[in-house]
């Protein structure tokens, strides 16, 4: 056999060529195992289903009313003597801050006399709308009409039933007694859905209570500055009044240390307040007046007229009353 010589260089040329090409088809062997994606055999099917999307219902919230309330413009006073921050404050019921901020004044209130100020009203707070849905009897009860009163001296349940033609049951329903006895100063709720409706009576039955008066002059908070203003209360009518029916005027000096109040009944719609009413003083006085109808119930022990209550109170209202009335000058004659 013949004999093949190789040199060593040329031995480990060919050996590392083998190795290369083995290397070479390993890489290729491995590489295409990885990429091959194995196949997977599905059943066939005769019909195709296609599904369908249900949409799910969102929950829509409906807005929610909020109430607002409409700011009150504010009320123009004119400083007079003696006036200070703190009392006018106390009249209009603000507080003092309010008013050193509304009129641009200085830390300490300083007032001028004839200035004017401009005084806030409280805002009033709208009521929230009810969202709860009421049931028969609720809303039966809601729509029944209802008036407040409060209870007055030598006031019975019986006169106040009869005031009002409502049954003393009803009375004693809606208010939660368990007898009779009603004291001086509470206030019972009278139904007046609740009236007794019986057959033509010869007797005049009491006409349901009046609404608040509307009152129109003087304007809230006017100043009056001359001794020899003469101050007449005026205010709207409510309506016919009965033979026994008055307007109650009432008029309270805040400022006098006493408390000084008048009380009158007049039928009228104006009244002219005394000048012996006016303070001696040179001072500013701050009066505060408001005016009721009312009816009268009877006479006490000493012949004086009994008043109760017939109406709804009318809102209260402020003026100021300052300068001493003139004393006239006596002349001697000779």
């Amino acid at each position: 056999m013949p004999e093949v010589t190789l040199s060593l260089p040329a031995v480990l040329g060919i050996i590392i060529l083998i190795i290369i090409i083995g290397a070479a088809l390993y890489f290729y062997v491995t590489q295409k195992a990885v990429n091959v994606t194995p196949t997977t055999v599905f059943p066939s099917q005769t019909a195709t289903s296609s599904s369908t999307i249900t949409l799910t219902s969102t929950v829509t919230s409906t807005a929610t009313f909020i109430p607002t309330s409409t700011p009150l413009p504010p009320v123009t006073y004119t400083v007079s003597n003696n006036d200070t921050c703190s009392n006018i404050a106390a009249v209009f019921k603000v507080s003092i801050n309010s008013i050193i901020l509304l009129n641009n004044l200085d830390a300490n209130c300083t007032l001028s006399v004839g200035k004017k100020l401009l005084i806030p009203q409280p805002t009033p707070t709208a009521s929230p709308q009810s969202t709860a849905t009421l049931s028969s009897a609720g809303a039966t009860d809601a729509a029944c009409q209802k008036v407040k009163y409060t209870v007055q001296a030598n006031d019975t349940l019986g006169s106040i039933a009869l005031n009002y033609n409502v049954s003393t049951d009803a009375i004693r329903t809606y208010n939660g007694l368990t007898g009779d006895i009603v004291e001086d100063g509470q206030v019972l709720t009278i139904p007046l859905c609740l009236r007794v409706t019986t057959g033509p009576s010869p007797t005049v039955t009491p006409p349901p209570p009046y609404a608040a008066p509307n009152l129109l002059l003087p304007a809230d908070g006017a100043p009056f500055n001359s001794a020899d203003d003469v101050i007449t209360l005026q205010w709207a009518s409510v309506g016919s009044l009965q033979k026994n029916e008055y307007y109650e005027v009432v008029i309270v000096d805040v400022t006098a240390n006493n408390g000084k109040q008048l009380v009158d009944y007049v039928t009228d719609t104006k009244y002219i307040i005394p000048s012996s009413f006016r303070s001696t003083d040179n001072f500013t006085h701050i009066l505060r007046w408001w005016i009721l109808t009312v009816r009268q119930s009877g006479t006490d022990n000493s012949g004086n007229p009994i008043y109760i209550s017939a109406g709804l109170s009318s809102i209260q209202r402020v003026f100021s009353w300052s300068g001493a009335p003139t004393v006239p000058t006596l002349t001697s004659t000779p």
